[in-house]
């Protein structure tokens, strides 16, 4: 990568992002995180229906989201535009036609944290550029807006996909919203929602602040409305600018402790969890009985510490180590099941969680320890 000094607009970066920075280059400039698409705790690149008017989580930190349940279905994909390794891919299951009242589209919500000194909501708010390489099968004028946490303001920008089955990169600037209420806490700060056909209900003017929930114009494209449509999505940046600049690249490891603040789990990439996966959990003894020879009822207790702090209490969801039992823990010496050792949870907090079996099993014979795996999530 050269760099070639600009007396006007500062520092012209010659590489294959095409992008010009108009100021010296920032680290942690990117306020979208798996803007790349290379992590994928849940499914490991395995296809995901649309629930029904609910998010669902694909990929990290992305979800999808359908008026009516199995109208379209989201994967990690390795289609990709140059110096990439992983994008977002969209496939219509049927042609939708939405109500007025119906939603269909793709987000990724923002803490408010993350975004606190863009200052929306204020005098001083900040511009801002979202910049994306796109794919799709289905050619036209696509939306994609900003949105609040109440939803009720909004910023609707458009983008052409001119060529069919063509990696494009596009780029929106827009002026920061000097009205409404703007999370910074680490409620959601910004919901950065692309439309991909939406009710009338949803309909606003494109390149200005609206008092309403808009997600397209009324010329926006029906995406969903055709059967087997495709839309691939990566290097998504959203950077506090007038102007994109290049994606910001970050290390693997980095990426994911970003996204484990929302999403943590002890049997990564696989839809659920059996003993093949070796980072589950072993916590030991708390309390127990055991006299002359002859084990009787007894109970281990104990934390667990998460991987990376959670940004609010997850919601956890406790599995056996030997198969995809929800509630059960496992034998810490055989590694089998028993069925009074039901996995109970107790003291969550965004750190760590204690862990504990009702009493009546076999624990002294088995070790005095107990084995699991668990999930926890804290997505926005």
């Amino acid at each position: 990568m050269s760099l070639i000094l600009n007396g006007t607009d500062g520092v012209t970066f010659n590489d294959t992002s095409l992008q010009g920075a108009a100021a010296s280059p920032y680290v942690l400039k990117n306020r979208i995180i798996n803007g790349a698409m290379v992590i994928d705790q849940r499914n490991a690149g395995a296809s995901v229906s649309n629930a029904a008017a609910t998010d669902t989580y694909v990929i990290d930190r992305w979800s999808i989201y359908g008026a009516s349940a199995s109208k379209f279905t989201a994967q990690q994909s390795t289609t990709v535009p140059s110096n990439y390794k992983n994008s977002f891919l969209l496939t219509s299951s049927a042609a939708t036609t939405p109500g007025a009242g119906d939603t269909y589209g793709f987000r990724q919500k923002i803490e408010g944290l993350n975004v606190a000194d863009l200052g929306f909501g204020s005098a001083t708010a900040q511009t801002v550029t979202l910049s994306f390489w796109v794919r799709s099968s289905i050619t036209g004028t696509y939306a994609v807006s900003i949105l609040n946490s109440a939803l009720n303001r909004s910023y609707v920008g458009t983008y052409t996909i001119s060529a069919a089955n063509t990696w494009e990169q596009k780029s929106i600037t827009i002026a920061g919203d000097t009205s409404g209420t703007w999370l910074t806490t680490n409620g959601i700060g910004l919901d950065i929602w692309w439309d991909l056909g939406s009710g009338s209900n949803f309909n606003a003017t494109a390149g200005v602040w609206n008092g309403s929930t808009a997600t397209r114009t009324s010329s926006s494209s029906n995406w969903i409305g055709t059967s087997g449509a495709t839309l691939y999505i990566t290097g998504v940046q959203l950077e506090q600018n007038t102007v994109a600049t290049p994606f910001e690249r970050r290390l693997y490891n980095q990426e994911l402790a970003n996204c484990q603040r929302y999403f943590e789990t002890t049997y990564f990439g696989v839809a659920v969890p059996t003993n093949s996966q070796s980072t589950y959990i072993s916590i030991g003894i708390g309390s127990n009985t055991y006299a002359g020879g002859v084990t009787t009822a007894q109970q281990v207790a104990n934390d667990a510490t998460f991987k990376v702090t959670k940004r609010a209490t997850p919601t956890m969801k406790i599995y056996s180590f030997t198969s995809s039992t929800l509630t059960a823990v496992s034998n810490g010496y055989t590694g089998a099941d028993l069925a009074a050792f039901t996995g109970n949870l107790a003291n969550a907090s965004v750190n760590s969680f204690s862990v504990y079996n009702t009493t009546g099993g076999n624990v002294a014979t088995g070790g005095y320890s107990i084995l699991f795996h668990y999930s926890a999530s804290s997505e926005l």
